[in-house]
């Protein structure tokens, strides 16, 4: 064992269900494992999504030596942009993975900046002084990889998102053989994910979705529009498989929707025959019983192709009486009320809504107990981090792997921005660096603070009120009435009264003001509109003197 210091710092994925990404930093080299984004909250108003904050990073840049994507998932390559902008390393995927990037960085106007590399299950990359070895793992997209990361300080073993299923859509079971091996080395550290910390049992297989897709095509009597994950390829594949074996033909609806099935096919990760595909124009056409659109927004969000159906506000198609709304999902933690919400609305528009809770049209992707208590025995590390999930699933993950025989003082559970070190084969926690949200709201990045998102809050609870005052410049009186707008907080019209004496409450805190009169202002009106409605709008002051 070298004496240098393996760091490994979490700058997302620890806490929460997102935004993944991992910092190994061995002497003057650091590499990134995922760049992930996380949905926002339903108090995250207006929050597009989420980034992790890589601060810390910045002033290392020129340190970075590589960065590898585990798979294509949002939460694992949905920062990728915010990345490359400001780190210059090459980026190390799967075949499918890496098409999946270059539609993200070519929309971004950065596939030309970024340095590409395709790896495969079983290859090995140099990658500075971290030799990675990339091992096939099923989840539910093809071309997942766990890593084995060799560093002088010992081996580590990164487990990506994984599940062992025997019978996967693709055929290409989790190679179980290649876990061993690295247990068969030795095992510094397992970096494991905790997801379905709390579910017992195994993670049923993906193929159990076939039979309820199958019985969904068969009894549904109009349009079926599936909603999933753009990036979500094996699922697209099982719907184009029931399509054709009921007669139905199939469109991609959405931008990202199309560009990830056609890259996609063009790959061979998703091998459906020519004429099943039609334009989304052409399916808008035909018969409503032949016809299957795969969509997205399966979680949700507003701006989605199901969003804006479940709103009525979809621009080139409404839903229709008959149509069956089908959501491959399950929410992400968080997300429940828009998920709930959309259905509901779904429902109210006169569609029939098939969801998780009702019919088995989707499976978790992530391991359960009995999968994680197995990855704890082939890979046997002498110690575990606990990474994907939210406390309460990394403090489970730590109890199970107690129950297996791991010492509890050889387990860390830690959270964003806690970094780990090991000197000499011994475990420590490090200093604390940045590991907060980072908020992108359209093409801002990061200007969206905590305090932004909670004005918003305030202002969607309670509303807002503006008064405008004209004062006399030499007198300082008053030379008309005090106007009151108010928006989100009360019917102008209806509250004559209210708002009449909100005037002379005004009239008088101007009167008796002695110094800043925006604010005397503001406190005199907040009190009383608190003291006559109980609610608390924020208000502003806006002062012109003639």
């Amino acid at each position: 064992m070298s004496s240098k210091k393996l760091r490994i710092v979490p700058l997302g994925g620890l806490g929460e269900v997102g935004k993944n990404m991992m910092l190994y930093e061995y002497g003057n080299n650091i590499l990134i494992v995922d760049t992930g984004i996380m949905f926002p909250e339903n108090d995250m108003l207006g929050i597009d999504y989420i980034i992790p904050d890589f601060q810390y990073l910045l002033d290392k840049r020129e340190q970075v030596r590589g960065i590898v994507i585990t798979h294509g998932h949002e939460d694992h390559t949905g920062a990728i942009r915010h990345i490359i902008e400001q780190v210059n390393a090459p980026i190390y995927a799967t075949a499918l993975t890496r098409g999946l990037l270059e539609v993200k960085l070519s929309r971004a106007g950065l596939l030309d900046k970024a340095k590409l590399h395709t790896i495969n299950a079983g290859d090995m990359a140099e990658i500075g002084p971290f030799k990675v070895e990339f091992a096939h793992v099923c989840h539910s997209i093809p071309d997942g990889v766990a890593l084995g990361i060799t560093t002088p300080a010992g081996l580590v073993v990164h487990s990506g998102d994984y599940k062992f299923d025997h019978t996967p859509v693709d055929n290409w079971p989790t190679d179980y053989a290649k876990l061993s091996e690295f247990a068969s080395r030795g095992v510094l550290a397992l970096l494991a994910d905790s997801t379905n910390a709390d579910r017992p049992g195994w993670t049923p297989s993906e193929r159990v979705i076939d039979p309820a897709f199958d019985k969904v095509f068969r009894e549904a009597p109009g349009r079926i529009l599936v909603a999933s994950f753009a990036s979500l390829i094996s699922r697209m594949e099982q719907v184009a498989n029931a399509a054709q074996k009921h007669g139905r033909k199939m469109a991609f609806v959405g931008m990202s929707m199309r560009e990830n099935a056609k890259m996609a096919r063009k790959l061979g990760y998703l091998d459906v025959p020519d004429d099943l595909i039609v334009p989304l124009d052409d399916a808008l056409k035909m018969k409503p019983s032949k016809v299957v659109l795969m969509c997205t927004g399966s979680q949700g969000e507003p701006a989605s192709i199901m969003g804006r159906l479940a709103a009525g506000r979809n621009r080139h198609f409404d839903l229709r009486e008959g149509d069956t709304v089908v959501l491959s999902s399950q929410p992400i933690p968080g997300n429940e009320e828009s998920v709930f919400g959309t259905i509901n609305r779904l429902f109210q528009r006169g569609a029939n809504v098939i969801y998780d809770a009702i019919s088995p049209v989707h499976v978790s992707g992530h391991a359960s107990q009995e999968e994680m208590k197995l990855l704890l025995h082939l890979v046997n590390p002498e110690y575990l981090i606990p990474i994907h999930g939210e406390l309460r699933h990394l403090h489970q993950h730590a109890i199970m792997a107690q129950e297996v025989g791991v010492p509890k003082e050889n387990i860390a559970v830690i959270e964003n921005g806690q970094a780990i070190e090991f000197v000499d084969g011994k475990m420590k926690l490090a200093e604390r660096v940045p590991g907060s949200y980072v908020f992108v709201d359209g093409s801002r990045v990061g200007d969206i603070g905590p305090a932004v998102v909670r004005e918003r809050e305030a202002l969607s609870r309670d509303g807002f009120v503006f008064v405008n005052l004209t004062l006399n410049r030499k007198s300082g009186k008053l030379r008309q009435e005090p106007e009151i707008i108010t928006r989100g907080f009360i019917y102008q019209d209806d509250a004559g009264d209210l708002l009449e004496a909100a005037k002379k409450t005004i009239s008088g805190a101007v009167n008796k003001s002695n110094g800043n009169l925006e604010e005397d202002v503001k406190q005199k009106l907040r009190s009383f509109l608190h003291k006559e409605t109980k609610r608390r709008p924020m208000v502003f002051v806006v002062v012109n003197e003639i």
